[in-house]
């Protein structure tokens, strides 16, 4: 990949769990499952991160990364007029800081950090499920339409640490919109 624009930005969670909380009703409560906020994840080309619920899942392949930009979350904190929420209670494996995420569906970007780079394909938009009503705060579901963050596929693999990153774009991004909703059709994805 030989992106052209570099942006400085921080991962400030990374989020491995080997099951799934959120299913079934809502009201019934999430799953007690094991969730690591990790300071390192090894992803694999092709499969995903090692040790996650969607890793080498074939049905996944495709999404088996999730990212969400944190300015995202605070500016539905903000809309909701409720305190800042626990980020990882979204369930996105890497929660960015001042990275404006929309513009790299269908875009191979790159991932740098002190141990290396991993690139990702941006595949589609992570929507958001009814569950971000219970787990954040109730009216989260709708706020977090446009900006519940993307999937990506793993291109080429490598570990990803917590910290300050670079992000390798191949299109430009404003830092500044990281917080804004973007409605996209999916016939606007290549």
């Amino acid at each position: 990949m030989s992106g052209i624009y570099r942006y400085d930005v921080g991962i400030e969670h990374l989020l491995i769990s080997p099951g799934h909380a959120y299913f079934g009703r809502a009201r019934d409560g999430a799953a007690d499952v094991a969730t690591v906020d990790a300071e390192t994840a090894q992803l694999v080309t092709g499969k995903g991160i090692v040790g996650d619920r969607f890793f080498g899942k074939a049905a996944h392949m495709d999404a088996a990364v999730t990212l969400i930009a944190v300015e995202a979350l605070e500016a539905i904190a903000v809309e909701l007029g409720v305190p800042a929420f626990d980020p990882l209670l979204t369930r996105r494996n890497v929660v960015i800081r001042g990275a404006q995420l929309a513009p790299l569906l269908g875009q191979e970007f790159a991932l740098e950090t002190g141990s290396g780079s991993v690139v990702l394909r941006g595949g589609r938009p992570a929507n958001p499920c009814a569950w971000m009503d219970r787990m954040l705060a109730p009216g989260a579901h709708a706020a977090m339409r446009g900006r519940g963050g993307i999937r990506c596929q793993v291109v080429s693999g490598g570990e990803l640490m917590r910290g300050p990153a670079v992000l390798v774009s191949p299109v430009p991004l404003d830092a500044g919109r990281a917080g804004e909703a973007v409605m996209l059709r999916a016939s606007r994805l290549p």
